[in-house]
């Protein structure tokens, strides 16, 4: 790919809105286009559910056109005959989703041509065509391996649920294989994601773009002086069906041991989706259980950084998880399983707590909340891991030697407000 010189004008094609920044998904999608636009112009097409524009911070890109999406219903019966049909046709959920909107986009882009074109998820990677024809060169940025997100989803879940994410890792791979070679560049999360997703696609052309975040002007000390209090906190999109799965195996097989011994702790659960993961307590939260709901906060990095203790006990996903960087990045010492800190560059009892049973995941907990001092020592190694590896700088670097860019001096610090 030629230099920053050949690189103008970009096109995103996203499935989501890059703001407010609430998930990884967001972090990843506005770490582009904070990059991109550092030295082109950026047109946004976003794909949008409740067809809003995205609040983009101002001057951020060029223009933003939104395509509605048509509304479906939520209620558990309907999602599972949405899924039980796309099993039987053979068409992953989220392909399906965002399906038959070719006219729409073609539309948004109208005459418009492009040094560069990128798709935002494998969701949207049936729209190379479309792109193609506008734009020299075309990225896909890879969020996940979709079909190693379904593995991992088949194991985990039992019955039909399981049956339905063995059928959609098999269908995933098929279109992976088939779609991934047809862009110019492919941008994976991880060394782990990219192996995987070579061993699929031989012949695409796979980088590695890590997940980031913005770089903090003050490490988590300074950003919150309670960090003494006794909370666990686990932040998510709860929407999410892996972070939803981590909510049941912490409530269930988790958190009731950590409160016996512990009746002081308090677990906070900190983002949207509340109402999925209210089905995991039938009749509320009950009194005395010690466990908050946010539902969506302006800034989760203040929630986390208010925690004693950050938690991923994830069983299942593809990528690298956003919860553990935002833990390292405020200094909180983290309890996460092998599979939420895959592809991260961990250190087991050096920069964070690995323990995959719910006993061993207990006790570290309970470790850790009650020892000050190891606390403090995995969260500042924490902290020297997240400043080396994943700040947006970090990874900007890593992006200017994949594409051949060499932005000028004064744009190497991101310096806008988040």
């Amino acid at each position: 790919m030629s230099g920053d010189g050949g690189i103008k004008s970009v096109l995103f094609l996203a499935p989501e809105s890059p703001y407010p920044l609430h998930g990884g998904g967001q972090y990843r999608t506005a770490s582009l286009i904070h990059y991109f636009s550092a030295f082109a112009q950026v047109d946004l097409i976003l794909i949008s559910q409740n067809g809003t524009p995205a609040l983009l911070p101002p001057g951020l890109v060029r223009s933003q056109t939104v395509i509605p999406l048509s509304k479906h219903g939520k209620g558990t019966l309907e999602r599972y005959a949405r899924n039980a049909r796309r099993a039987l046709l053979g068409v992953p959920p989220l392909i399906d989703r965002l399906s038959g909107l070719g006219p729409a986009i073609t539309s948004a882009i109208g005459e418009r041509r492009y040094d560069l074109g990128i798709i935002e998820h494998f969701w949207l990677a049936p729209y190379v065509a479309e792109l193609d024809a506008v734009c020299s060169q075309t990225l896909l940025d890879l969020h996940n391996v979709e079909s190693m997100l379904h593995r991992s989803c088949a194991k985990a879940d039992t019955g039909l649920v399981g049956a339905g994410h063995r059928r959609f890792a098999g269908v995933s791979r098929k279109l992976e294989a088939k779609l991934l070679p047809r862009f110019g560049t492919v941008l994976a999360a991880s060394e782990s994601d990219q192996a995987v997703a070579r061993k699929i696609a031989p012949d695409a052309r796979i980088e590695v773009y890590p997940n980031a975040l913005p770089a903090l002007g003050a490490s988590g000390k300074e950003i919150s002086a309670q960090s003494g209090r006794p909370l666990v906190v686990f932040s998510g999109n709860f929407e999410y069906h892996p972070n939803v799965d981590a909510v049941g195996f912490l409530l269930r097989e988790i958190w009731p041991e950590v409160r016996r011994q512990r009746p002081d702790l308090r677990l906070r659960l900190v983002g949207r989706g509340d109402s999925f993961v209210r089905h995991l307590l039938p009749h509320g939260v009950p009194r005395g259980c010690g466990i908050e709901l946010t539902g969506p906060v302006p800034d989760a990095r203040a929630e986390i950084a208010s925690a004693s203790v950050v938690i991923a006990p994830l069983r299942m996903g593809s990528g690298t998880r956003i919860k553990i960087l935002e833990g390292w990045a405020a200094s909180r010492a983290v309890v996460a399983t092998p599979l939420a800190a895959e592809g991260l560059a961990f250190q087991d009892g050096q920069n964070i707590a690995i323990a995959e049973s719910p006993d061993a995941f207990a006790k570290a907990i309970l470790r850790l909340a009650g020892d000050a001092g190891e606390r403090e020592r995995l969260a500042d190694r924490g902290r020297r891991t997240f400043e080396r590896h994943y700040t947006w700088e970090v990874a900007w670097r890593k992006l200017d030697a994949c594409l051949q860019v060499t932005r000028p001096a004064e744009l190497s610090r991101y310096t806008g407000t988040i």
